[in-house]
């Protein structure tokens, strides 16, 4: 009996010991220091930054450096080891009007955020180490952010906000979540997926030499244009990690880039987005692309882009409801179109380069003169609603349009818009358009996530299918 009290014992003496190892190491856990950069520069971000950065400086102050944020404005706002006496941590729980963010521009810090800012103000409100303490804390957390992975089914379908034929019309390339999916032209087959930093595709574009331009980001958060190589073999390519399918990183921005244009000669690359600004480079030589102009000639969105076929002038559109042309050489603004009146959302040229076309919300294809010497030629309102697409086929000498109203429609491209063909059959609105290299096929991608490819000669569907890999109507949301 006493041999087995003893046992007992020893069986007690060593559960404690190990209970208290583990409540040891719990603890080291817990007492982990909160890290700047990881924890708290997003809950700043989040909630501050809008007004706090370095064009606002509500209250002289700027957070969007970490020398700055420690600086303080009118008044020392972090004390660092007392977070009773910072203001940014009492301003965030105080139940006062001084309560930031103010009620008026978003609802109050979390609860679990503030306790990260209390601790690490705590903690002595260190910065970590290596972190330039003038570095643009808003680069800085784009550049340490980490994509998810593409989901492996979809749950819900997503609009195609991007679409585009391979150079031999055997595929179709369509913008998916954080992903590009890849397929066969013929049968609606999915081919291979292509893994992206970028949450959603707003342009794609084939270079000559075959790559891939992709134009896109994360709202609100970033934008950026990349150039991959598709070509890999397997069903998957990594196109976030692997060197060998990331081939280039243009640039990237503080929100989505929307539009992506190539030149006919394949020289030149133009993209544009929501900074009102539209990037030109020469992509003659693709590993080391060179930015030739940035143009500022829009007071809101650039919503498309377009060179003309000479490469003498790039069109664009803009939800400041203007289409302007560019005149490349000069480096200035030749003419503003300003007849839609609403919102302008894109772009194309005739073959000859002689004129321009344009869609947008007024639901009219409007056709007017590159030159700044008359009024737009002529305008015609066939579509029910608004036209969100234009893309011109020189091999078929057909514009194409696609529209809220569900149709795709083609047109001869001459001064008086004869109709040719309407495209029907899409459940919801239009959302992408492309046309094949040679003007055979053209596709639509609409807002429920369906693609429909026609024939452009008869408009007669050539397949259909949705563009969400694993997506079936009965899946329960």
């Amino acid at each position: 009996m006493l041999k087995n009290y003893r046992l007992c014992l020893l069986c007690g003496i060593a559960a404690a010991i190990i209970a208290i190892l583990l409540c040891s190491a719990g603890s080291t856990t817990a007492a982990e220091p909160v890290s700047f950069i990881r924890d708290v520069a997003p809950v700043l971000k989040e909630h501050c930054f809008t007004c706090h950065d370095a064009k606002k400086k509500a209250g002289k102050y700027d957070m969007t450096t970490f020398a700055s944020l420690l600086a303080g404005g009118e008044n020392k706002v972090i004390v660092a080891g007392q977070p009773g006496e910072s203001d940014v941590h009492a301003l965030m729980v105080t139940s006062d009007p001084r309560r930031m963010p103010p009620r008026d521009k978003g609802t109050a810090v979390p609860r679990e955020q503030v306790e990260i800012v209390r601790q690490w103000i705590a903690e002595g409100a260190k910065p970590d180490a290596g972190l330039d303490p003038n570095a643009d804390l808003v680069v800085e957390l784009r550049r340490r952010w980490s994509p998810p992975l593409p989901p492996k089914e979809y749950r819900a379908t997503v609009p195609v906000s991007a679409i585009a034929f391979t150079p031999n019309g055997k595929h179709v390339i369509v913008g998916g979540q954080h992903e590009l999916t890849v397929w066969d032209t013929a049968t609606g087959k999915l081919v291979k997926r292509l893994r992206t930093r970028t949450e959603r595709a707003y342009g794609l574009a084939f270079l000559n030499n075959g790559l891939l331009a992709v134009a896109g980001g994360r709202p609100g958060l970033e934008g950026d244009l990349r150039i991959y190589d598709i070509t890999g073999s397997g069903e998957s390519l990594d196109g976030v990690h692997d060197r060998k399918v990331l081939v280039t990183h243009l640039f990237d921005t503080d929100d989505a880039i929307l539009c992506l244009t190539i030149s006919q000669d394949g020289t030149r690359l133009a993209a544009g987005g929501t900074d009102r600004l539209v990037r030109v480079w020469d992509v003659s030589t693709t590993t080391t692309p060179k930015l030739e102009q940035t143009i500022d000639n829009h007071t809101d969105w650039v919503l498309g882009c377009c060179f003309t076929p000479d490469g003498k002038y790039l069109f664009t559109a803009s939800r400041d409801k203007t289409a302007k042309v560019w005149d490349l050489a000069r480096k200035e603004s030749l003419h503003t179109i300003s007849e839609h009146q609403s919102i302008v959302y894109g772009v194309a040229a005739k073959a000859d380069s002689s004129e321009g076309y344009s869609v947008g919300a007024d639901k009219l294809l409007r056709t007017w003169p590159v030159a700044a010497n008359g009024k737009p030629l002529k305008s015609t309102a066939n579509h029910g609603d608004e036209i969100y697409s234009i893309v011109a086929s020189p091999a078929k000498n057909l514009l194409f349009t696609a529209s809220a109203d569900r149709t795709v429609r083609s047109w001869e491209a001459m001064e008086k818009f004869p109709q040719s063909k309407r495209f029907e059959g899409l459940k919801a609105a239009a959302t992408a358009l492309a046309v094949s290299g040679d003007g055979s096929l053209v596709a639509a991608g609409t807002g429920d996530g369906e693609i429909r490819i026609w024939k452009t000669a008869d408009a007669a569907l050539l397949t259909t299918f949705c563009s969400c890999p694993g997506f079936t109507a009965d899946i329960k949301h």
